[in-house]
């Protein structure tokens, strides 16, 4: 008797984000209760006063930085929103990501695309696209500043796995995959709810035409901030030598792309400190890290929240100043 697994993959998946969220969350209590003294008793720096501000800073900067490299990837699709239109959107949208589901920023970016009269296939690829191309830079970032840490004992492998990357955003390759996924998250949200909708927004779907190199560079931009925010982070707690830094770009980088593609908690939280705890554990000590990842997720939110508060004051007050 043929047994589809589709059904039973299709039932479990809902469960499995919060299965690994709950691997994560237990790995991450019990290294906390394991090195808890050695946190207690852990002592910032005299440089935190203004290296815990200078991560913020640079983290919002961070992210307005990406707001702005979206308009990048709009215009590939021939859509003529600019970075003033795109930024502030991106920022109102971004908190969104930490409700349940993980995907409320991705349905209110695509909304926002239809108010200008995108099509829905356009919106969807538009959206799909930034993710991607972020986990193509923080792949990049992890081959260039630390070829061990992605399992590169030699020159060959990290030229390998470099082209690879740079060679899966061709167009070629890349309109296959962002095909895919954009049928596949429009599906999850309701925008194509049957198979001849569904048949209808592949056809509709325009296809990229040209390699994305300023998008891939942009957003190579966002990893490098967002590395040196946790870097800032890490100097608040640690004395950082400079050989020291091209590992850490490494780890961030690869633990910042787990958080990103491994379906766990909203925002990737759990996902990350899992995964930067055993990668920089024998370059610091456990409490460091523990305290770093801990500030790193307070700092992420804070800027995060900011640069929607800071959207939303100035969409209240402009209006009125026009008027006067």
């Amino acid at each position: 008797m043929h047994l589809s697994l589709k059904p039973i993959l299709t039932q479990v998946k809902p469960y499995l984000r919060w299965v690994i969220f709950g691997g994560t969350l237990f790995f991450i209590v019990k290294t906390l209760k394991d090195h808890w003294q050695e946190v207690t008793t852990l002592q910032l720096t005299p440089q935190a006063g203004y290296l815990l501000p200078v991560a913020l800073g640079i983290t919002f900067a961070a992210h307005v930085w990406s707001g702005w490299v979206w308009h990048w990837i709009l215009a590939l699709f021939n859509q003529p929103q600019t970075g003033f239109w795109s930024l502030p959107v991106y920022l109102k949208t971004n908190v969104a990501k930490y409700l349940p589901g993980n995907v409320w920023h991705f349905f209110g970016r695509v909304h926002a695309l239809q108010t200008t009269g995108t099509p829905t296939a356009t919106a969807v690829l538009a959206v799909v696209m930034e993710p991607l191309l972020m986990a193509v830079a923080a792949l990049i970032w992890a081959c260039l500043c630390g070829g061990q840490m992605v399992g590169m004992h030699s020159f060959i492998w990290k030229v390998a796995i470099l082209c690879g990357a740079l060679i899966s955003v061709h167009p070629r390759i890349f309109n296959p995959i962002l095909q895919r996924l954009a049928q596949a998250k429009a599906k999850a949200q309701g925008l194509s709810l049957t198979e001849e909708k569904e048949q209808k927004l592949a056809q509709a779907s325009p296809s990229l035409t040209a390699y994305p190199l300023r998008p891939l560079l942009g957003e190579m931009g966002f990893v490098g901030l967002r590395s040196l925010g946790f870097i800032a982070i890490i100097m608040a707690l640690h004395s950082v030598s400079l050989d020291q830094l091209p590992p850490l770009i490494a780890a961030f980088s690869l633990a910042w792309l787990f958080g990103l593609v491994v379906p766990g908690a909203p925002g990737g939280i759990g996902v990350f400190e899992a995964t930067a705890i055993p990668l920089l554990s024998g370059q610091f000590p456990v409490a460091v890290i523990l305290s770093a990842v801990a500030f790193y997720r307070l700092v992420s939110v804070l800027a995060e929240v900011s640069g929607a508060i800071a959207v939303w004051l100035l969409e209240r007050g402009l209006p009125q100043s026009i008027n006067r």
